[in-house]
């Protein structure tokens, strides 16, 4: 496995070693040791969750504060995606800084989010199944939502439609009304 830190250092892309041939391919989805070495961290995964979206479907930006905090272990098994994490941690030097990465069943990418970050992603094809680990279980009264599109963030999306929302993340809170981490 390969950890390449993105421009905000704490999130992570991990690129897995895939043996592939012209039956199909086979690679390690997850492995904690290999996860440990390759990024220095060691975490326990408490739950798993899969969902799967349509074309233009936007989810996020999503998180929970304390003490529910949740990292994340993200990935795409059919489709692609733009997967973004937002720092949220007031000590930090990116606080209020973002960064997206394409993760595809193609490239197998994973990305790693850590505590104090939302988490939000945007389907780019057709449709989507999106795949993550985390590091506490999911508390509804812990969690929060901040607006995909609020300017103070400056998301760039890869919109090519108007995208798709729940009822939550249409009721979602601006910046200036956050609760953070």
């Amino acid at each position: 496995m390969q950890a390449t830190p993105t421009a905000i250092p704490e999130v992570v892309v991990l690129e897995p070693k895939v043996f592939g041939d012209d039956r199909g391919f086979f690679f390690e989805s997850f492995n904690a040791k290999a996860f440990e070495q390759a990024t220095g961290l060691k975490h326990e995964f408490v739950q798993d969750n899969h969902s799967k979206s349509a074309r233009n479907v936007l989810r996020g930006l999503h998180y929970q504060v304390p003490p529910k905090t949740q990292g994340k272990l993200v990935r795409v098994v059919q489709g692609e995606v733009f997967d973004v994490a937002l720092d949220l941690r007031k000590s930090s030097k990116t606080f209020g800084q973002w960064v997206g990465e394409v993760l595809s069943a193609e490239n197998k990418r994973q990305l790693w989010i850590p505590t104090g970050f939302a988490h939000g992603f945007l389907t780019l094809s057709d449709t989507a199944e999106f795949l993550y680990k985390t590091t506490d279980y999911y508390s509804p009264e812990y969690e929060r939502c901040i607006r995909w599109d609020d300017p103070e963030i400056g998301i760039a999306w890869p919109l090519t439609a108007t995208p798709v929302l729940s009822v939550k993340d249409l009721q979602a809170k601006r910046w200036a009304d956050l609760e953070f981490c």
